[in-house]
């Protein structure tokens, strides 16, 4: 018994410590990693949950926008910062999903190189065209397609994002032969559309919904079984005939694993907060988006069953990056 009770008291006070730190945290200043450009849905989250947390606490939470490599330059931002809180990112079913699924070699391992902190929003694909091409349905735009081989083109925040493989899915089930231009985020995406350098895009709807609303931007489907609550007047896929065309965003925060737990339970309980908010729920849902959130176990199960769902859809594209 004598032999352990040094390890014991140790392990108790390692305990005490890291209590106490998560109490103290943070002591300055927090920085939000968006692994994409400024623009669309997850830089909206990205800087609501910087104003809520620096309401919070009372320390600025700084928003660094470090887009690149669908996640890539994003995560090493995280990964090259101390496992302490004080560095965050948030992400996508594009960055954590799907995009290290499309490499031989990974630049990072999306569940074990971070520590889950919270999801806090869900949001369908939404098919948009630019109004000058000359269809309103789903079902008119694989017919235009099919006719004009190669001759549409349709945008993405970047390779390997789902807004990438939402295309390159309804290309395999509808048979159409569309090329697929790549962005550096949903803004600059978005803004090519707006400008009809590309006819089409597969795209979360916060990038796009205000346009569409506007009469700048046409929607033609949901990539959902069901329609969403947030866009009811937008039809699904699987309601033209196409269910096995089905991709939702999620977005959610990670901190670098080794983040103490403590501390992770802190901001996890400060970010479910800010999204609760009866006003961010308002705001996100005239943007297309269902606020979710979850304690960071259940987010840390859900990333683990996204990657292994999207692993499969691209062995089956047959794609990669490198």
């Amino acid at each position: 018994m004598r032999s352990h009770l040094p390890m014991a008291v140790m392990l108790a006070g390692l305990g005490a410590f890291g209590a106490a730190g998560a109490q103290d945290f943070p002591t300055k200043p927090i920085r939000l990693v968006v692994p994409f450009s400024p623009g669309g849905g997850t830089d909206l989250q990205a800087r609501t949950i910087a104003q809520g947390l620096h309401e919070a606490w009372g320390q600025p939470v700084v928003v660094d926008h470090r887009p690149g490599g669908t996640g890539a330059v994003g995560s090493a931002a995280v990964l090259n910062s101390p496992a302490d809180g004080y560095t965050l990112i948030i992400v996508t079913s594009s960055t954590h999903a799907i995009a290290p699924n499309l490499h031989r070699k990974p630049p990072y391992d999306p569940v074990g190189d971070f520590t889950a902190v919270a999801q806090t929003a869900t949001a369908p694909e939404v098919v948009v065209a630019h109004p000058s091409l000359p269809v309103k349905t789903i079902k008119q735009l694989i017919a235009f397609a099919k006719a004009n081989p190669g001759k549409l083109n349709f945008a993405s925040p970047g390779a390997g994002t789902i807004g990438h493989m939402t295309g390159e899915l309804f290309k395999i089930v509808t048979g159409v032969n569309i090329v697929h231009v790549a962005y550096k985020g949903s803004g600059s995406a978005t803004r090519e559309l707006l400008g009809g350098q590309v006819e089409l895009m597969f795209s979360a709807p916060g990038a796009v919904i205000s346009h569409v609303r506007a009469g700048r931007l046409r929607a033609l489907a949901a990539a959902t079984a069901r329609r969403s609550p947030n866009l009811k007047d937008i039809p699904t896929l699987a309601e033209a005939g196409y269910p096995g065309i089905e991709a939702s965003n999620w977005y959610g925060i990670l901190a670098r694993a080794g983040t103490p737990g403590a501390i992770t339970e802190k901001l996890n309980q400060a970010i479910v907060k800010i999204m609760a908010a009866p006003k961010v729920q308002e705001m996100l849902a005239k943007q297309g988006y269902d606020v979710e959130t979850t304690t960071a176990a259940q987010f840390s199960d859900h990333l683990k069953n996204e990657y292994a769902k999207w692993q499969k859809v691209v062995s089956k594209s047959g794609m990669t990056l490198q």
